[in-house]
């Protein structure tokens, strides 16, 4: 046993310095844990040679640098093959394993949980195998054509290491998502390691305007933020995640710079006129229409551009949005007729209240040097 896990601890190092060569962006890979699936699951994670044609890795669309989102910050990220992009902004995958399976709360239909920003997925598993298998993002084909890229793979005895050998694509395919999922549930990508979690442990302080923006942003009478984005320890984890997992429709308008509306019918058959529904469109249910889960707070000071499609560029632009969206002209709505207007669109906030909130949310970017 103790040479199996000494065998394992070589390789892995060893790939390791083969990403450092080949790679060569992700500075983190250097802390890699012998024997440990999240280990492989790192590996896998960062492999650009998982797509076809080869280019494009997860961490293309989810890097550790944006809080694990797009690292050019485009309104909709590019897939392996040019010139096709998935209709959606790439979302921030840090913190995701707090979520749970999709559910509705019977007292008022509401639903959360889920995976996605429309909650077609179910589990962290789920979530990381589907994109390998998509067109629009890493476009294999089929499962045998993954298992291939991955016994082709310099840590492909790592894998062997982990879950010996396999022959059957369906099985490797899962184990190769049950080890991403080991990785998306480390530390390394759920670090809580803000600004604001040194403050939680009286390790850093909040500027005056950064506490005012805290004080605005649980103000049930000013931001009312924390509504959805809770600022109390989560019951089942302990932690400040800043997300209840709801969904809602916030009145967002249509982005037409989405190059998604400009692909070949093959893919987008609506053209132009295509309108995302959310999860009312997984659910197929005009009640739902146009609602997207609600994201965690965290790193959003770097992960823009935001919401579903990549509207607002700036976190100043999202708050004067939930603040004036209803008193002054913004374009409409993509999904008008399920807008929620009690809780947001004329908060009556005041430039300067704003500027504080947003200065708040920018003490939730990990990576925090006290």
């Amino acid at each position: 046993m103790l040479r199996s896990k000494y065998t394992l601890f070589i390789v892995v190092i060893s790939c390791t310095i083969w990403f450092f060569t080949s790679c060569g962006k992700d500075r983190n890979l250097v802390t890699i844990i012998p024997s440990d699936t999240a280990a492989l699951g790192r590996l896998l994670f960062f492999d650009p040679s998982l797509s076809n044609p080869v280019g494009q890795s997860c961490a293309s669309c989810h890097s550790p640098e944006t809080g694990f989102s797009d690292p050019s910050h485009r309104v909709v990220s590019e897939g392996a093959v040019k010139g096709l992009f998935s209709n959606r902004n790439a979302p921030s995958i840090a913190y995701s394993m707090f979520s749970f399976p999709l559910q509705m709360d019977p007292t008022d239909s509401s639903y959360s949980g889920g995976f996605f920003l429309d909650g077609h997925a179910n589990s962290l598993e789920e979530q990381a195998r589907l994109p390998f298998l998509n067109k629009l993002e890493m476009n294999n084909t089929n499962p045998s054509m993954l298992m291939a890229k991955l016994k082709a793979a310099p840590y492909y005895a790592v894998f062997k290491q982990v879950y010996g050998v396999q022959s059957d694509p369906d099985k490797v395919v899962g184990y190769m998502t049950e080890a991403i999922a080991a990785f998306e549930r480390s530390p390394l990508v759920n670090p809580f390691s803000s600004k604001f979690d040194y403050y939680l442990k009286g390790q850093a302080t909040l500027t005056d305007q950064e506490m005012r923006g805290f004080r605005l942003f649980k103000d049930v009478k000013k931001g009312n933020c924390a509504a959805c984005h809770i600022a109390e320890p989560d019951s089942a984890s302990g932690k400040i995640l800043f997300t209840d997992f709801t969904y809602d429709n916030i009145g967002v308008p249509k982005n037409t710079a989405n190059p998604f509306y400009s692909l070949p019918a093959a893919f987008n058959p609506a053209g132009a006129s295509f309108t995302d529904d959310g999860l009312g469109g997984f659910l197929k249910a005009s009640d739902y229409a146009g609602q997207f889960k609600v994201p965690s707070l965290r790193n959003a000071a770097v992960s823009a551009p935001y919401f579903h499609n990549g509207f607002f560029s700036t976190l100043e632009e999202v708050v004067h949005f939930y603040n004036k969206r209803d008193v002054e002209s913004f374009p409409p709505a993509e999904i008008p007729a399920t807008v929620n207007h009690r809780e947001m669109g004329n908060l009556k906030l005041t430039p300067q209240e704003e500027k504080d909130i947003v200065a708040f949310m920018k003490t939730l970017t990990d990576g925090y040097k006290n």
